[in-house]
């Protein structure tokens, strides 16, 4: 499969967001915890290992042991200090360290969006898993920095007469339910959030995406520095567009929410077609 991301830029962007430390840029990855935490609380059993894979930040681990239902969990990262002093393992961002059924549940935080190979990533969970094992994730989904997409867009259009990716392409909720069962996983749901964030200017959406590690690592990106000119007119075009009656521009994440259980003989199952014992006829009340 031909590669979309530069992994190696990738994570050295998260350690560079990591040393920079910008107070109140983990806001998107603590609400995603917090739904995580939510989520598992709702589910009726305890996991006795789980993992947190590529996750960057501690919330994801902290999150899931806050629910009492978890008792140890494994970080994964793509690079040791982004363990910052936590035992956990390190592997390359497309593969899960872990041999099959040894986990119980796998979880992933606003990392699968950035997988060369999303297909074969759940894949590789799904095989990680034990049976009645559970995945959890949220990514970037479509519609994700729509606006930062059109405004950029515009921008270079107009100034260059011509214009390369800059955000990267996010995945569309129907599409991404349907990869968990082209993985293999039973009773899969995707749900989307969309979460509505004002700031002062672009440039302060730009800051909180640099501070995340979330900025471009596409490998068809443009080389050439991007200009001052060329942000000057994309934050006025944002600012035409996409700005509130208080002069504040909103940026969307749209976060897709994915689980899915390994199949197992005590899951539900369903009903094979015919075998119901009372007609829809009967139910309805037939006519003569």
């Amino acid at each position: 499969m031909q590669p979309i991301f530069d992994q190696d830029l990738m994570t050295a962007r998260k350690l560079r967001a990591l040393r920079a430390a910008l107070p109140g840029a983990g806001f998107l990855m603590d609400r995603a915890a917090e739904d995580l935490a939510e989520r598992l609380g709702a589910v009726e059993r305890r996991f006795g290992h789980a993992a947190a894979l590529f996750c960057v930040t501690p919330a994801a681990r902290a999150a899931l042991l806050a629910t009492g239902k978890v008792d140890a969990v494994t970080r994964v990262e793509a690079d040791a200090a982004l363990l910052s002093g936590e035992d956990g393992l390190v592997s390359p961002p497309d593969r899960v360290p872990f041999a099959a059924e040894s986990i119980d549940l796998a979880v992933s935080l606003l990392s699968l969006h950035e997988a060369n190979d999303i297909p074969g990533m759940l894949v590789q969970i799904r095989r990680a898993l034990k049976p009645d094992g559970l995945f959890l994730a949220a990514m970037a989904g479509s519609g994700t920095l729509g606006e930062l997409r059109e405004s950029l867009l515009a921008a270079e259009t107009e100034i260059s007469d011509g214009a390369g990716p800059r955000v990267m392409p996010f995945t569309d909720i129907r599409d991404a339910g349907a990869l968990l069962q082209r993985a293999g996983f039973a009773l899969p749901v995707a749900d989307v959030e969309a979460l509505t964030v004002r700031y002062e200017s672009m440039f302060g959406l730009l800051r909180d995406l640099r501070a995340m590690g979330a900025t471009s690592a596409l490998i068809a990106r443009s080389r050439k520095p991007a200009t001052r000119r060329l942000f000057a007119r994309a934050a006025e075009i944002y600012a035409e567009r996409f700005s509130d009656p208080d002069g504040r521009v909103r940026a969307t994440f749209a976060l897709v929410w994915l689980s899915g259980w390994v199949p197992h003989a005590s899951q539900q199952k369903p009903l094979q077609p015919g075998s119901a014992e009372v007609s829809l006829a009967t139910v309805l009340g037939s006519k003569d």
